[in-house]
């Protein structure tokens, strides 16, 4: 009796280990970004391939990511989270050669421990039955000229880049810009021009989509994929204005130390393949990073998906994670004069 006992302990010991070690493999998408598309592109055809693959979601968040990191092989995780879970350690160094090679993805998809899964922008955004031109953020800001109210999102991310962009600031200028107390003292400036007109945004039921819809707002900043599948979904004639979008990548990484090391290499690979990511721009109104993966899409997929190119801005992850905090006092202050 007393053997049975001390052998039921022991496989009880031994029960948590063992279910971790054998559990599914487990790709967890953000919360709050585009799950659905991700899934369909990503998640499915990869188990059509005959893997077994457990897709959740998962809180948004640099917090989330290392609280919760234990339970997932490769996670879905936003350039601003990247560097820091890589830095601390929460991800795997990736082995870029086993996955073909850094070569194959445009530059912003090949990071140490994030392969580009896909690309987004915050792009200039009007209602076309309203304003049949095609302006842009020199026309947000002239109001004379193209009388209304603006929406912009209520951070100073994405904000003040904006500003300067409408200042007539370089798009390869802007980081360089605001990295000098002049350049913040410029957008905050401008701003100061625009702000009787701004209707301030937050992701959720006051975002862009409903202040354009109301007719709130004659033109907003807005999250492209928003935009579009407004547009297909509702009949909606939201217009796109790329140059001077601000454009983000998105990554997958593997979990340090998971139970699935080679399935999330294997995943990655899959991701990474050009036919696979030329699926984003239908599903979901994204780009992908993976080369050649914009090949032959027709025009209208083309126009919906964001570009990669000298017309646009790549957000500076690096800059927000040295500034963010002392910028957002300096806007939270500029709110509330």
């Amino acid at each position: 009796m007393m053997l049975r006992a001390l052998l039921a302990a022991g496989l009880f010991a031994l029960a948590g280990p063992a279910t971790a070690w054998g559990r599914d493999f487990t790709v967890a998408l953000q919360a709050g970004g585009p799950v659905q598309t991700l899934r369909h592109v990503y998640v499915t055809p990869f188990a059509a391939t005959g893997a077994k693959v457990d897709a959740v979601t998962r809180p948004a968040g640099a917090d989330a990511l290392r609280a919760h990191a234990a339970g997932w092989d490769v996670a879905e995780v936003s350039g601003a989270d990247l560097q820091p879970a890589c830095q601390a350690e929460v991800l795997e160094k990736l082995d870029w050669p086993a996955l073909g090679g850094r070569d194959r993805m445009l530059a912003p998809g090949a990071t140490d421990c994030g392969l580009g899964a896909f690309l987004h922008a915050t792009i200039l955004s009007w209602d076309r039955t309203k304003f049949p031109g095609t302006p842009t953020w020199q026309d947000f800001w002239d109001i004379a000229k193209v009388p209304g109210k603006r929406g912009l999102r209520r951070s100073p991310r994405g904000t003040l880049e904006i500003a300067l962009l409408a200042d007539d600031v370089a798009p390869g200028e802007v980081y360089r810009t605001l990295r000098r107390d002049d350049g913040v003292e410029r957008a905050f400036r401008r701003l100061d021009q625009l702000s009787p007109y701004i209707v301030w945004w937050t992701p959720g039921a006051r975002d862009e989509l409903h202040l354009l819809g109301s007719g709130e707002v004659l033109m907003t900043s807005a999250d492209s994929p928003s935009i579009v599948l407004a547009n297909r979904g509702s009949g909606r004639s939201f217009g796109m204005q790329w140059t001077g979008g601000l454009v983000e990548a998105a990554y997958f990484a593997i979990i340090k130390g998971g139970p699935n090391l080679a399935e999330a290499q294997r995943f990655l690979a899959f991701a990474a393949e050009a036919k696979v990511q030329a699926a984003l721009p239908e599903a979901g109104g994204l780009g992908g990073l993976a080369k050649g993966s914009s090949d032959g899409l027709p025009p209208e997929l083309l126009a919906a998906s964001p570009p990669a190119n000298a017309a646009t801005v790549l957000v500076d992850e690096a800059f927000w994670r040295e500034n963010g905090d002392k910028l957002q006092g300096r806007f939270d202050a500029w709110l509330a004069h």
